[in-house]
């Protein structure tokens, strides 16, 4: 979700590696072990879990997560939590990063001190406040001034324990000051508006002569406002703080009056003092990318190079071909290159040039495809998304079986328990390969049309390179689609979305061991037992050494190589999308009915979108995709609830809050794409409740009076190819950028292949250079396209730094930021925060 900003679309997202935590403090226990989990949070707001891993003090997770960002945010932060089923869940420590120090660890892997967790220090937020200095005459003609403070709103504070009822304690600090005064309490809200005023005398010296408002330095420098917010709570323990601001009247100046936005802050002194080595430490890999989008005519002259790039003779003088030479890991390149073509429909047509070179350039059929080359990232990634839904509809089924029946399939001696049979086990191992096996050798059917015509083109192009070699056809196919697919999805099934987390260490062992034999199974090599290192996996496959199973993969592989044929495919099956709890309001199919909100098991299929009452049993209730008329977010003051959406049907709408906002991105995302294709959508929607006899948002009394507000933007219906051009071009531009050195070395190198003719020089061997002057004007048209968009993006940021006004609601003051507004008031200038 992109946020606008002065013509720009902001884009932000995070990829996360949660690796390991080491030397957590032990249980004050008998048993000193503990049940540790790690949560990942914007602010104070969970957005995901990890598995728990029992009985240990170096917790291993490995899990990936990646989330698009749809909110502004300060810190993101990670938790370890002990599990207590007997109470809530104790943190034992936290990784706190700010926004602006998350490009000091981008893509490298860092062991992070576990800091301690104190209700002083988590705040987030921000506040309104309004400060002004009058003159007042008592009755006896003695002069007292006064101190205004109007504490108008805040935004974003956090919710503690599913409630936030906050109000303002404000107090004049100083030598002899402690005056505090409090505001109403605001039920229900983390946005309140307080608009309340206090006053405070502020004394002068006797020998007060100056100016009207100019305070004497000796009583600026002493005084101070305090604000700070509280959640009002009924729990014996009192009030939660919920952060605070502490203001210098010196802010006031020669004119009396102040007007900003503050962070919040922690509680100064606040928290128990611990000592941060007690606590562990937590291995994390941060990828934090902030696009900043043009419109899209700023990006025509790249788009245009790299969609050329096709067409481009020879293609490793293609713009695209040259990206992936000049990036440090091919994958850089592959991501957005593959994104870019999709959106364009020159996928196709992209992946055979440049695999036919690769093919061409390859002197032994039997490492073909072998490296990790721009074609085989390419592949790899365009397999991801368009093949992710017939990975789904294949082997989730029988992965979520394997993971939740646990039986042993242990077949090395050496590993093998006391209480298990070695039979038994080589048995059930047996059977899940035969099931996996069948299940991917009869879904050809299913396969993605995008992925058939990228298989038709390997297939051919390998099949006239090596013409004497008659199995290459398939081994060029099934290097892709068995070992770059459906092997390592079935390893590491959570990575590939078909399990929520990585599994158990048992689970894991069995699904490599179905990996390592599905692997071999596809590769149709001629000595097949000669492939595994352990002898133990040669006597095992044995079980599999008949020709049954070499015909079924090469039918399979003539039928997924076999373009055109498998157009408009039909999947009866229905696909499992996204299934989650989250919580609903009574839909009110009873006029009389209690309309209250009960949290519910929600799972959306391409067929429909239904709630049940837990996981598993019946639905209660069904919508049909083509009822869905849209899908759009519910304001958050209709229930005084946030993260809520509503998914709207021809008779009603059913209101539905998620766990955090990155779910409800996700779930607004999903069930827009899967219905956007309905006839009878909607253009206009209300963006709040109908409730008391009115639409909360334009107040018509009709509850099937008209939308009044535009629906949001729609959105392609192929679920998976849904892509952002103008971003994906943007990104490539970045990486342009990153490595422009070495696009100027792969100049010199294109002068020195045109000039001399001998050996290369050592410094340009690394670059793949057919034709030097081709590949010379593509860099040349590259650099001039890179240095337009530089100069733009350069101008961009210099207005917004000559606009940019600290303390405004964009950017409040903060402990960092605070002199940088004094100077702007002093001089009248604007500085960066």
């Amino acid at each position: 979700m992109a946020v606008e900003e002065e013509g720009l679309r902001v884009f932000q997202s995070v990829k996360i590696k949660i690796g390991e935590a080491k030397n957590i403090p032990p249980y004050p226990g008998p048993n000193r072990m503990r049940d540790c989990y790690c949560t990942v949070n914007l602010d104070q707001e969970e957005v995901f879990r990890t598995k728990i891993v029992e009985k240990s003090l170096c917790p291993f997770y490995g899990e990936d997560f990646y989330c698009e960002i749809p909110r502004s945010f300060r810190h993101l932060s990670f938790y370890i939590f002990d599990r207590d089923v007997f109470r809530r869940d104790s943190s034992i420590g936290k990784v706190a990063v700010k926004k602006e120090d998350l490009q000091k660890y981008h893509g490298k892997d860092t062991w992070f001190q576990l800091q301690p967790v104190s209700a002083d220090s988590e705040v987030q937020g921000k506040v309104h406040l309004e400060l002004r200095l009058s003159e007042v005459i008592t009755d006896s003609g003695v002069v007292n001034h006064k101190l205004a403070t109007r504490v108008l709103e805040c935004q974003g504070l956090p919710i503690v324990n599913g409630q936030c009822d906050p109000y303002a304690a404000v107090s004049l600090l100083g030598p002899s000051r402690s005056e505090a005064k409090k505001t109403k309490v605001k039920r229900k809200t983390n946005n309140p508006q307080f608009e309340e005023t206090f006053y405070f005398e502020v004394t002068r010296p006797l020998s007060y002569t100056k100016r009207q408002f100019d305070v004497e330095e000796e009583d600026v420098d002493k005084l101070a406002l305090r604000v700070d917010l509280w959640n009002a709570s009924n729990l014996k323990f009192g009030d939660e703080f919920l952060g605070g601001v502490r203001v210098p009247l010196r802010v006031l100046g020669q004119a009396g009056v102040h007007d900003a936005w503050y962070f919040l802050l922690p509680r100064e002194n606040g928290g128990k003092s611990v000592k941060v080595e007690d606590l562990g430490s937590l291995r994390l890999n941060i990828v934090y990318t902030e696009d900043h989008v043009f419109p899209s005519e700023h990006y025509t002259p790249l788009r245009d190079l790299l969609l050329q790039s096709a067409n481009a003779e020879p293609v490793s003088a293609s713009t695209a071909h040259i990206l992936g030479e000049v990036c440090r890991e091919k994958q850089e390149a592959a991501i957005p290159l593959v994104r870019l073509f999709l959106h364009y429909g020159k996928i196709v047509p992209f992946i055979s040039a440049i695999a036919h070179a690769e093919i061409n350039r390859t002197q032994d059929p039997n490492t073909i495809f072998r490296g990790n080359s721009l074609t085989s990232k390419c592949i790899d990634e365009t397999m991801k998304l368009a093949g992710m839904h017939y990975l789904q509809v294949t082997l989730k089924p029988i992965i979520d079986e394997i993971c939740t029946e646990h039986k042993s399939c242990e077949i090395d001696p050496v590993k093998l328990k006391e209480s298990e049979n070695l039979e038994t086990n080589r048995e059930n191992l047996r059977q899940y390969v035969d099931r996996i096996f069948n299940v991917i050798t009869t879904s050809g059917v299913r396969c993605p049309t995008v992925m058939c015509d990228i298989f038709f083109s390997l297939r051919e192009s390998a099949a006239t390179r090596f013409q004497v070699d008659q199995d290459v056809r398939y081994t060029a196919v099934s290097s892709f689609i068995f070992l770059r697919f459906f092997a390592p999805a079935i390893l590491s099934p959570n990575l590939f979305h078909l399990r929520p987390h990585h599994p158990d260490p048992a689970t894991s062992r069995t699904l490599t061991l179905i990996s390592k034999t599905i692997q071999t199974l596809g590769s149709l090599a001629k000595s097949k037992s000669a492939n595994f290192k352990e002898s133990y996996m040669a006597a095992f496959y044995d079980y599999f050494n008949e020709q049954k199973y070499a015909d079924a993969v090469k039918n399979f592989l003539d039928l997924i190589s076999t373009s055109g044929k498998w157009d408009q495919k039909s999947i009866e099956t229905p696909i499992m999308l996204k299934e989650g709890f989250m919580i609903k309001r009574a839909q009110g199919r009873n006029r009389f009915g209690i309309k209250n909100f009960k949290k519910r098991w929600f799972r959306l299929t391409n067929h429909e979108f239904t709630y049940h009452k837990t996981k598993g049993e019946g639905a209660l209730c069904s919508i049909p995709i083509e009822n869905i008329l849209a899908v759009e977010r519910l304001e958050e003051e209709s229930f005084k609830m946030k993260n809520m959406f509503q998914v709207i049907q021809p008779e009603r709408a059913l209101y539905i809050q998620a766990n955090n906002c990155v779910e409800a991105r996700d779930w607004i995302d999903i069930l827009t794409k899967v219905s956007q294709c309905n006839r009878k959508r909607l253009s206009t929607y209300h963006p709040s409740a109908y409730l008391n006899g009115h639409w909360l948002c334009c107040k018509l009394s009709a509850d099937t009076a008209p939308g009044c507000t535009p629906c949001t933007g729609g959105l392609p219906a192929n679920i998976q190819l849904d892509v952002d051009g103008d971003r994906e071009t943007e990104r490539i531009y970045s990486l342009f950028c990153t490595y422009m050195t070495k696009l100027i070395k792969m100049q010199e190198a294109c002068g020195s292949k045109s000039v001399y003719d001998g050996p290369e020089q050592e410094e340009y061997s690394t670059f793949v250079i057919d034709d030097p002057q081709e590949t010379y004007k593509t860099l040349k048209q590259i650099i001039s396209a890179v240095q337009t968009l530089e100069q733009q993006h350069t101008k961009y940021k210099r207005d917004k730094f000559k606009k940019t006004k600290i303390g405004s609601q964009e950017h409040p003051i903060g402990d960092k930021s605070f002199q940088c507004y004094i100077r702007q008031q002093s001089e009248n200038t604007t500085y960066s925060i």
